[in-house]
């Protein structure tokens, strides 16, 4: 059987009545094989592969839905659509069990039968066409864009889009063009880094400053809060925007979603991350505030979040709800996760639950240090299908079901995202400076200016002054930091790995979605 525009098996008990049919088939390029009966039809699958199987239900002897569940014993990928005299609903829920693809009710013309068979064999191939012709037009006004005078609220519209082609390739993956977009991150990324340096500093003292970390509970909880809805605060540790959007789908079956962003703090570390989220400060106002929080930072304590609880009910207090019952609750592991799904209707009273997950976060650290992740997250695009999996099968979404079911608000984001670095950057810097990848602190920090913010006046960006001669740097796009002595033990541990702390699109915009139960 010579290949064409696909092979395709007709079985039909009057298969020589529809020989218009076929001639028309066979005109458009395809290679017809017919059979009057099912168990014929079965044999010829057992010698042939087909791109498409055109089966008629009614026939005589072995019927289409009995032919169909035989050969999809052998061929569960294969390609069906199933052709019937009737309209009966029990028969279409029947073949659609079985995966038909379409369901077509007689009389058929040759046109439909064209139409039915292109659309089974060349959708994905089609779709893909225009992805590619999609994208190659909106290169080119991306790239024009970064050239542009943007804000925060265009770099995040900017960072959408390419998001959307990141997910668009995820799936139509013969494109080729996943590395002509990876570049264009990279080239956006740049560009966003001297947005981030040239901005920052300012937002600091700006009230109409983008949406920080410190702000979500004032602009986003404390208003529910205050109507007497019940909010659930879902801090997905190091999810990023990209993450967030893979998951969508599922979601939406549970929320109607108002998709909105956060920039992240600098560094975007959990020690000033997501402490502001709970504590609605900025670093240098934190350790003021909270000297055991920065006795946890100048010792470089093994947890420096664990006074996030305590945060939380001081913001809810600063802000004059003193009635309001909460709990907090932070998940490090499965097991503890299923233990607090099987308590969530002990929590569903409380005006509001704070729950933290470390999965992606854990994920992210551990993809660099097991052969088996090494395996399992090798790039960007099974970053995110593990992630959206991970959701799918967890603890999490059977929460987020009895969530959505009891009236709870879920006010779902991050503290900040993660980049997978590639290129390392040389770094000075005094013994006990901190010991971060991405980020560092410390006396006498130097390296080069092109592939780092160097923050030699800390109050300016609201850090914390841990010393004297306090200094930060800050790594950009997919640098990390490496000290000269060392710095092949750092390549080999670090290279291609994802690591947080850094200037960056993926670490920096994260996602803040606002969801309500569809029922």
């Amino acid at each position: 059987m010579t290949y064409s525009r696909g092979n395709i098996l007709w079985v039909d008990d009057e298969i020589e009545h529809l020989k218009p049919h076929i001639l028309f088939l066979e005109e458009k390029g395809y290679s017809l094989s017919k059979a009057s009966n099912g168990q014929d039809a079965i044999e010829l699958c057992k010698e042939n592969a087909f791109d498409l199987i055109l089966l008629d239900q009614s026939m005589p002897g072995m019927d289409g839905l009995e032919t169909l569940a035989a050969i999809k014993k052998d061929r569960s990928s294969q390609l069906i659509i199933m052709i019937t005299k009737t309209e009966d609903e029990w028969l279409m829920d029947e073949a659609m069990t079985e995966q038909v693809q379409q369901f077509l009710i007689k009389p058929v013309n040759p046109s439909q039968i064209f139409m039915a068979c292109k659309k089974a064999l060349e959708e994905d191939k089609l779709l893909e066409q225009k992805a590619t012709s999609e994208y190659l037009k909106e290169f080119q006004e991306i790239d024009q864009l970064i050239n542009e005078q943007l804000d925060a609220d265009d770099w995040w519209n900017l960072y959408d889009r390419l998001v959307n082609w990141q997910l668009k390739f995820d799936i139509y993956r013969e494109t080729g063009l996943s590395n002509i977009l990876e570049e264009q991150i990279k080239t956006c990324n740049k560009e966003f880094s001297n947005f981030i340096q040239a901005h920052y500093h300012t937002w600091m003292s700006d009230s109409n400053r983008p949406v920080l970390p410190n702000d979500i509970f004032r602009s986003y909880l404390k208003p529910d809060l205050e109507k007497g809805n019940k909010i659930c605060l879902l801090v997905l540790d190091c999810m990023r925007y990209d993450h967030f959007k893979a998951m969508v789908p599922l979601l939406e079956t549970l929320f109607t979603i108002d998709l909105k962003y956060c920039l992240s703090l600098i560094p975007t570390a959990t020690p000033y991350s997501r402490n502001a989220i709970f504590c609605g400060m900025f670093p240098d106002e934190m350790v003021s505030k909270y000297p055991k929080q920065r006795l946890d930072m100048v010792s470089d304590a093994a947890s420096l979040n664990q006074h996030e609880k305590e945060f939380l009910i001081d913001q809810i207090k600063r802000s004059g709800m003193t009635d309001k019952s909460v709990h907090y609750h932070k998940i490090w592991a499965v097991e503890e996760g299923k233990k607090f799904e099987g308590r969530i209707k002990d929590y569903a009273n409380k005006d509001m639950i704070a729950l933290v997950v470390n999965f992606v976060d854990i994920l992210a650290h551990k993809s660099s240090q097991t052969d088996v992740l090494k395996e399992m997250v090798p790039n960007e695009s099974s970053y995110r299908t593990t992630v959206k999996y991970w959701l799918e099968h967890s603890w999490l979404f059977q929460v987020l079901k009895h969530l959505a079911d009891t009236g709870f608000t879920v006010i779902m984001t991050s503290d900040h995202g993660s980049i997978r670095v590639q290129n390392d950057v040389m770094v000075a810097a005094d013994r006990n400076a901190s010991s971060g990848v991405r980020y560092k602190y410390g006396r006498n920090l130097n390296t080069n200016e092109k592939h780092a913010l160097v923050i030699k006046e800390p109050e300016k960006y609201r850090l914390p002054v841990f010393g004297a001669q306090p200094s930060y740097v800050i790594a950009k796009d997919d640098n990390y930091f490496v000290y000269p002595n060392e710095a092949h033990k750092y390549q080999e541990k670090f290279n291609n790995s994802f690591q947080h702390g850094g200037i960056s699109l993926e670490e920096m915009i994260i996602p803040l979605a606002i969801m309500k139960g569809k029922n």
